[in-house]
Formats: structure tokens, sequence, C-alpha cells
């Protein structure tokens, strides 16, 4: 018998559906259930043969006991290696090569230095930073966002350089980046599951969270929806995401990928709706299945993207012009 078990923490609506899904298909020797964790011991096998992880960014002790599991042989959705090792501005950096529409975007050191060290730690950087120069390429209005994490957490929009170091001074030991802000008529977000199912919603950040996913979707060019679904794909599989959300904004007709790397996504059905709930919790259910098919017991089953595939190997990402410059 073969186990797909679910990581979690808050989430009511999602998990349970998900496991009622899998056992309503009745596969030969598959079954699902919310995931159970005791003794974790170093090297020993879990009892799942996948694992979706919808929780372990939050905590420090799932994300150990996950990559002990890959180690093991379990299936870990996402990733654990390397959603440990991703951040938003390297998602940016590749996104520049893969020819998918970025906002311009500037990394800087945080405003504080990081704990144990001090001015002579960061010798190397030169001070001040060319800030003319930073917010000619960038201009402004702007999004002033940390370099990793989500949620909308210490997020500012800036409309000039005054704005910007009132918000520099108040980030302390964070590393932030400088984004451009993308004027857009449409916005996006997109569930990708398996790197092979795409589902666009129409979506408004501007509103409070649970009326952001647009529920009387006006019509939308076809060739633009084939476009955006081509971009999820291609970050996707860049990356190596199995169960992740992208979102864009569309400028003159240009969808530009503002965040890709969400690889817990909402699933709650009162925030995303009926339809795309059941879109979510169906689409999973079918890719749990297939890797616990194709699981083999005490090897490698994770999954990797081509960026680690193709730079592990020698080859080189095609340096595709970015189709925003």
């Amino acid at each position: 018998m073969k186990k797909i078990g679910i990581l979690f923490g808050q989430e009511n609506t999602f998990p349970q559906a998900f496991v009622d899904r899998v056992n309503s298909k009745k596969e030969n020797s598959i079954i699902a259930e919310l995931a159970k964790i005791n003794k974790v011991i170093q090297g020993e096998p879990t009892e799942y043969a996948v694992l979706i992880d919808r929780i372990s960014q939050d905590i420090p002790f799932y994300r150990a006991y996950l990559k002990n599991a890959a180690l093991s042989g379990t299936a870990v959705i996402n990733n654990p290696f390397w959603w440990s090792a991703d951040e938003k501005f390297f998602n940016n950096a590749l996104t520049t090569r893969l020819g998918v529409p970025v906002p311009k975007t500037v990394l800087l050191p945080s405003n504080q230095h990081p704990p144990d060290t001090n001015e002579f730690s960061m010798r190397n950087l030169e001070y001040p930073l060319d800030w003319q120069g930073i917010f000619e390429y960038v201009g402004f209005p702007a999004f002033f966002k940390p370099f990793a994490g989500g949620g909308w957490k210490n997020v500012y929009k800036l409309d000039n350089a005054d704005d910007f170091f009132k918000a520099y001074n108040e980030t302390g030991q964070l590393v932030m980046m400088l984004q451009e802000a993308i004027d857009f008529t449409d916005y996006f977000r997109c569930y990708s599951i398996d790197r092979r199912d795409v589902r666009i919603m129409q979506y408004d950040p501007k509103q409070p969270h649970h009326l952001r996913y647009v529920k009387n979707p006006k019509p939308v060019e076809e060739k633009l929806l084939k476009t955006i679904e081509e971009y999820v794909l291609i970050l996707n599989n860049a990356l190596g995401y199995d169960f992740n959300t992208v979102e864009f904004a569309v400028r003159d007709g240009i969808p530009y990928a503002i965040d890709f790397c969400n690889p817990a996504p909402d699933a709650d059905y009162h925030s995303v709706g009926e339809e795309n709930f059941e879109w979510v919790v169906e689409s999973a259910a079918n890719m749990a299945i297939r890797k616990a098919k194709s699981h083999k017991d005490g090897v490698n089953n994770l999954t990797w993207g081509d960026f680690i595939t193709s730079f592990t190997s020698g080859k080189k990402i095609s340096p595709n012009k970015n189709k925003n410059e």
C-alpha cells in the first residue's frame, strides 16, 4: 500500500478535501491521509510515498523532517531542498534569461548590519550606493519588498526617493529589493500543478484578500491567455515547482511576471471560490496519484527544475533577450 500524506497548518478546507478526493478515486493500493509525524530518526524512511507540503515554510522542524524523508525516498512536493535555496531576486534574475518579461528590479543590502557583524564585515560594499542610478533604472512609482518571503509582509508602495529612504530606515536587517511598479490593465493569478496543468484566474490585488479572485471575470483575448499559460510553464519547468502560483500584471498587452515563488499557494475555498477550489483539489489529487504510482522505494523521488539539471550538466541557459526591454 502506497500512502499519500499532506502536511498543513492553519488551513481548513483544502487538506481534507484533497485527502477525500484522492481516496474517492479508489486507486489500487493508494490511500491518502492527513500526515502524522512522531519520532524522526536520521536516515530512516517515512511511511509515505508522497508528501504534499503546505506549511514547512513556517515550521523549521517540518522542513528538516521533509529533507530527511526525501533522502529516504519520499516524493516531497515541493522539493524541500530547492525551496530552501530559492528566493525572489534570484527568480527574477533567472527569468531575464528565459524570455519572460519581469519588472526592473535591484537588490539592496539591509539597512542595518546583520547579527554579529559591523561595518568592517561589509568592506567590499561601496557606500553610499549609486542611489541616483538605481532610481533612474527602476523609476517611480516602485515597490520595495523583501528579496525572500511572501504574504505581502514588509511591502511598500513608493512614489519618490523620500518615500524610499523613509521605508528603507524601517526595514532593519531585511535584505530588500526595489522593483518597478507595473501600471496594469489586467492582473492574473495562475495555478501550476505538476508543471502541466495551468489554471488562469483573474485577480485584483488592490482588493481585500477575500475579494481578490474575480467572481464574474470579463472576456480575455485568447492570444493573451495562451502567452500567460506558456510563461507559467516556462517558469515552473525552470524552477522545478510542482505546486505553485504565478502572478502577472498586464501592461500594454504584455504580461509581466510579478510573483512566481508561491510553493504553498492559497487554496482555501472561501478565498479562491468554488470553481477554482474544485479545479485545484482535482488537479492536486491527480498529481499526487501519478507521483505515488511512479514512486520507487529507497531512491531519490524528488523532481528538479531545468535550471538545476542544465546547470549541473554544464549546459547553458539560453540568453534570450527579455521581452520588456
